[in-house]
């Protein structure tokens, strides 16, 4: 602990969903090493995962969709904003109940859990946004939000989720466009590299502080060894939520198995089955799940989804990445990605076999590439990581 924090008690909201969990948790545990009482509120089906932090679990139920049902998001972007704002008004009362004999001296929060910049104005306590993916720069709104927001909000459907989001936020006292509760904290720490972010010499700093990957060593997840002869290694992996993409397997299946010198990690997620892709070469193993981060510090390329999570790691290993983007902010870090020059942005629907090779081999065999990378790595470890944003979250103790 610094000298200038006491002990205290710190309160972290998040969502069930590994993108919105993952990234806090080496804070989280290091806030515990200091000798900080955390209490990180959270559905039941991440209990464990928080629990091994240090932190307390304090559990609430949720109607958001899960990881496993993501087809229940919908397809309009209406769709996808409507649940928050249901979760939000039949959580805050659990957690209003939960924490009213064991009010915190601070907030943390995920940008998804919207109860908890409300519940810090109800306790008059700071809040601080642990910000897992990329934020929002000075004229992002005008650039980005209001053409992405203006049929939305024309809409009927969507005048009234604006209605009855204001009147949520009212009845609590809490005067505040819904835009700016989500997209403009007072304070925010920045779980990804500075690297990832678009017009980073636009972003406010003295409200986003960017620390970079906050990995740690992952030891729980156990590890994986290079097989002997693997001349290079290619993981692949689309994350945990869209995984169900069984062409996309067979793809890469076809352009890398039986390819002599090469190994193949494949993980493909829990919506399919691996007799759906066929015969599985030699040199391919599969999995419904594999430590990510231990096979990338060994790979030699990597085809992502390109989520916040897989695109640090691979930038932290310097391994050069093929991005294949599926939702959300992915599209975003995959062009980040190429710009930097450590990856190629291919798009889903032209995933062949032929072009996967084609972009995978081209990247291994750049040494420009593999300096970039280089560099980029180097860049990251000197941002800080978890212990910074420690440093970050004491100075905003009462």
């Amino acid at each position: 602990m610094t000298t200038a924090a006491r002990r205290a008690h710190i309160a972290m909201f998040s969502i069930a969903a590994h993108g919105h969990v993952n990234p806090s948790l080496e804070v989280i545990r290091e806030l515990v090493a200091r000798g900080h009482r955390v209490s990180y509120a959270i559905p039941a089906s991440f209990a464990d995962k928080v629990a091994a932090t240090g932190a307390t679990p304090v559990l609430y139920r949720s109607s958001l969709p899960t990881d496993d049902d993501p087809d229940a998001w919908g397809t309009e972007l209406i769709d996808n904003l409507e649940p928050f704002l249901r979760d939000a008004e039949q959580v805050l009362p659990q957690l209003a109940e939960a924490f009213e004999a064991d009010r915190p001296d601070l907030v943390l929060h995920d940008i998804t859990a919207y109860p908890a910049p409300v519940l810090a104005h109800r306790w008059d306590v700071p809040a601080v946004a642990l910000w897992p993916n990329l934020v929002p720069w000075e004229g992002y709104e005008e650039e980005v939000a209001e053409p992405m927001l203006a049929e939305l909000k024309a809409s009927e459907r969507g005048k009234a989720y604006y209605a009855r989001f204001e009147n949520w936020l009212a009845e609590h006292g809490v005067d505040t466009h819904p835009d700016r509760l989500v997209a403009r904290p007072r304070r925010a720490i920045v779980l990804i590299p500075e690297a990832l972010q678009p017009h980073a010499d636009r972003v406010d700093t003295s409200v986003f502080t960017f620390v970079g990957a906050c990995q740690g060593q992952r030891a729980d997840q156990g590890g994986w060894q290079r097989p002997a002869g693997a001349e290079k290694v290619l993981l692949v992996s689309l994350g945990s939520a869209f995984t169900k993409q069984p062409d996309f397997y067979k793809a890469c299946i076809g352009a890398f198995g039986d390819l002599p010198g090469w190994h193949v990690v494949l993980q493909i997620g829990a919506f399919v089955d691996p007799s759906e892709l066929g015969e599985i070469p030699s040199n391919v193993e599969v999995h419904s799940w594999v430590p990510q981060l231990a096979i990338l510090k060994q790979a030699d390329a990597f085809i992502t989804h390109a989520g916040a999570g897989g695109s640090q790691e691979g930038l932290a290993t310097a391994t050069p990445m093929v991005a294949v983007p599926q939702a959300v902010d992915q599209f975003g870090n995959a062009d980040m990605l190429q710009s930097l020059g450590v990856a190629r942005h291919l798009p889903m629907e032209d995933a062949t076999a032929e072009s996967l090779r084609e972009a995978v081999f081209a990247l291994v065999d750049d040494p420009q590439v593999a300096l970039r990378a280089k560099e980029i790595r180097e860049r990251m470890a000197n941002e800080g990581g978890a212990r910074r944003a420690a440093d970050l979250i004491e100075a905003e103790l009462p």
